[in-house]
């Protein structure tokens, strides 16, 4: 086989390799990487169980209820507007510095932002750290790429299959450490209630447990992380290379011609001598149609599922007679924690089988329509807590009808990283299609939030009450169906290169 062209549309995933005994997966490393993982969401959840009440403690929506929800949209969808900008830029430097200062520089980052977010007194400098938190972390795309360089085609379904566990582990542990240790000296009087610290800033001990698990993540790196990309270069090359004009020049001639000879699978990379090989295509290299479609659906998806994710806090802390459950946040922080629960166990136990059974397009599919019952159950629950004039088993049954029904969306994200994947034009350029991705999930999950939260006030508005008071979820559920569509571009298998022997 000689390499004398390269197609920018194979992928990384070829067809003749799907069939091969699974190679073990390296754990050393690999669970290395899923503690790693562990520090975004758990950084991101532990706010969510007393978000809300901190937005009425600052005083921002001077005691209006219904302007709750759109503050802390605001105050969530701030993280991925700053992370947006970032995430791409942090994702291509991987490419050329290497995974593991960039991943050393995220955890840096979170641990930091959070302990500010604890010492904040107003909404301005929540909104402040949390801007820093999303700017200073590009980790989830650079982590992504670490795990398809370790592995290979037929392992990395079940590499995949593990992902969810950490943000399963990180939804479980984060709602529980907001919900319990947010306003500690009125929970628990008796251990902190001489503190005069924990008065003056209530929601810091909940903020500082994550803060220093991505301290304990960073030395964790530095120790035992191995870089996987080959040939790293110093940020000072790196950063004196793209500021010369002499590389804008090199940059534009490359994006028409070098990227003719680079592999386009793992296996030509290895069959080709010498380091060039082992280099990232320019960006408009990689804006072909399979990495387009896999970062459209990624958007697609996260835009749902944040969506999702941001209204269940506020509804379920919302008064009844406004439409909401009226749940305190220790209670919010138990649902949600049963969920991570939930969804770390049929993550690990059943999605690898369940993707090679039906496919990854078809469990995709399937897993976006399941969050149509999710928002059905929004307005259910709130008619039957109304009827019941509280929290009676009926409601309580509808609850748990929902956090079950929100875990297969969750399946979903396994499958499109496997499209992703595949879709990377060679091993070299991981780094940016994930960035590629991440920055378009970043701008769904800015919006997402701020969007449904303000949704969500704008129905529950007495003087507005559009549709009834359940706009949000007629137009969440249209966005259900724009995703569906979406979805049906994709290919019934990831794709191959169909080009290798030529």
């Amino acid at each position: 086989m000689t390499v004398t062209n390269s197609d920018e549309e194979a992928p990384l995933l070829p067809e003749q390799q799907q069939k091969k005994k699974p190679t073990p997966l390296p754990w050393a490393q690999f669970a290395i990487l899923l503690v790693l993982q562990l520090a975004e969401p758990l950084t991101n959840q532990v706010i969510y169980p007393f978000a809300p009440q901190l937005i009425r403690d600052v005083g921002i929506t001077h005691g209006d209820e219904t302007r709750v929800g759109y503050y802390v949209g605001v105050m969530q969808s701030i993280f991925f507007a700053t992370q947006a900008m970032t995430v791409l830029h942090w994702s291509r430097l991987s490419d050329h510095v290497g995974r593991k200062p960039v991943i050393m520089i995220g955890l840096l980052g979170l641990s930091l932002s959070m302990y500010c977010f604890g010492l904040s007194k107003t909404f301005w400098g929540a909104v402040l750290s949390r801007s820093l938190n999303g700017a200073l972390n590009g980790n989830i795309g650079v982590l992504k790429s670490m795990i398809a360089e370790i592995t290979d085609s037929t392992n990395l379904a079940q590499a995949y299959a593990y992902l969810p566990i950490a943000w399963s582990t990180g939804g479980t542990l984060g709602p529980i450490i907001g919900g319990f240790l947010s306003r500690p000296t009125e929970r628990f009087p008796d251990v902190f209630g001489g503190s005069a610290f924990l008065k003056e800033y209530p929601y810091f001990l909940a903020c500082a447990v994550p803060a220093t698990f991505s301290a304990c993540a960073w030395f964790v790196s530095l120790l035992f992380l191995k870089e996987t990309v080959p040939t790293p270069r110093s940020f000072h090359r790196v950063v004196t290379m793209w500021l010369s004009k002499e590389n804008l020049t090199n940059q534009a001639i490359s994006g028409g011609q070098d990227n003719k000879v680079v592999s386009t699978t793992p296996a030509l990379v290895d069959a080709i001598p010498g380091k060039k090989a082992y280099q990232p295509l320019p960006l408009k290299a990689l804006l072909i149609p399979p990495v387009l479609i896999a970062a459209l659906n990624y958007a697609a998806l996260a835009l749902v599922d944040i969506s999702s994710r941001a209204i269940q806090p506020v509804f379920y802390s919302t008064p009844i007679e406004l439409g909401g459950l009226g749940l305190p946040p220790h209670h919010i922080g138990k649902i949600l924690s049963v969920y991570g629960i939930l969804n770390g166990i049929l993550q690990i136990f059943f999605f690898a089988k369940t993707q090679a059974r039906f496919g990854a397009k078809n469990v995709y599919l399937a897993g976006i329509a399941s969050s149509l019952l999710v928002f059905v159950s929004f307005p259910v629950i709130n008619c039957l807590a109304r009827k019941a004039g509280g929290h009676d088993w009926l409601v309580w049954l509808a609850v748990g009808f929902q956090v079950v029904s929100s875990i297969f969306i969750n399946f979903s994200y396994g499958c499109i990283f496997i499209y992703i994947t595949a879709s990377s034009p060679n091993r070299a350029s991981l780094g940016s299609v994930n960035g590629l991705a991440q920055l378009s999930v970043s701008i769904m999950r800015a919006v997402g939030p701020a969007l449904a939260n303000s949704l969500f006030s704008l129905s529950i508005d007495p003087a507005r009450h559009y549709l009834g008071g359940y706009l949000v979820y007629w137009a969440l559920s249209g966005l259900v169906c724009f995703a569906l569509v979406a979805g049906s571009y994709l290919p019934a298998k990831a794709w191959s290169n169909k080009q290798e022997d030529s």
